[in-house]
């Protein structure tokens, strides 16, 4: 789609002041997918030059803002860790063209914030932290499950970049499960659960997206029952969190996110009974 009301492109390696009017242009496939009549400028970050995926000393995992749903997932196919696999379920989430594929952004996904993000599915579930940058220069970081405020909304001020998210070594070593659910054959998501079991200490992390207005990422320091999963679902997301649009009504996915939240649990502590015979 054509942006009549922008003005002006230009390119992000050159540091301008922030106007009104101004957005960061990535893939570009959500800016060019409907009417932004406030825009006036992009910023254009294609030839920030930032590797899209870097593997750090400790193990752990930068993925640059501007790396594509396609290098993404031919990594991930490549990564020799347990939670390789995830990757690719969540790229698969999209149920995007190629065309897609080789222009979205990781970082786009995630800052459009919109419930069936997969990509904030994925960062969400593994611990993710994003690098923000503001325009004087300065950073902070934020994790996934805190810069998703809800439905469409991100914690980013006005002006500032994320810049990438960091994935940490051990929730990429740990051992993951995925459940997706639509109520059409090619979709979007609905509800959308990722389980994770720490190799180290055992400890289970259950992250109910796409259901609900943002990520919930929920921790036990042990596996816990059925009972115990339900309740502590049930206080962590509340009545108005869960999503309301055309895709699904919140009773329904309120069920759908308590039912594979109990699958990903039995999938993963059944795994973890296995290992331990």
């Amino acid at each position: 789609m054509d942006l009549n009301t922008v003005t002006d492109v230009r390119d992000g390696r050159r540091h301008e002041p922030w106007r009104p009017g101004d957005a960061w242009l990535g893939g570009g496939t959500y800016l060019f997918s409907e009417p932004q009549p406030r825009l006036r400028r992009l910023v254009d970050l294609s030839r920030m030059g930032w590797e899209p995926l870097t593997r750090a000393e400790d193990g752990s995992l930068e993925i640059a803002a501007t790396c594509t749903i396609t290098q993404l997932s031919r990594y991930g196919r490549t990564m020799g860790v347990e939670a390789a696999p995830l990757f690719e379920q969540c790229c698969r989430a999209f149920l995007a063209s190629f065309k897609i594929w080789n222009m979205a952004t990781v970082g786009g996904n995630l800052c459009n914030g919109l419930p069936a993000g997969p990509m904030i599915s994925l960062t969400a579930a593994l611990d993710g932290v994003c690098l923000l940058r503001a325009q004087d220069g300065s950073v902070r970081r934020a994790k996934v499950v805190d810069f998703v405020t809800g439905a469409g909304r991100k914690d980013l001020a006005e002006g500032e970049l994320l810049r990438s998210v960091t994935l940490p070594a051990r929730a990429l070593g740990s051992r993951t499960a995925f459940r997706q659910a639509s109520l059409y054959g090619l979709g979007r998501s609905g509800a959308l659960v990722i389980g994770t079991l720490d190799p180290v200490d055992g400890s289970l992390a259950v992250t109910i997206s796409a259901a609900t207005v943002r990520p919930f990422r929920l921790w036990f320091p042990l596996p816990p029952d059925r009972d115990e999963l339900r309740r502590a679902v049930e206080a962590a997301v509340r009545e108005e969190d869960w999503f309301d649009d055309i895709h699904g009504l919140p009773e329904w996915r309120r069920h759908m996110g308590l039912r594979l939240a109990e699958e990903v649990r039995r999938e993963l502590t059944h795994s973890l009974e296995k290992s331990a015979r």
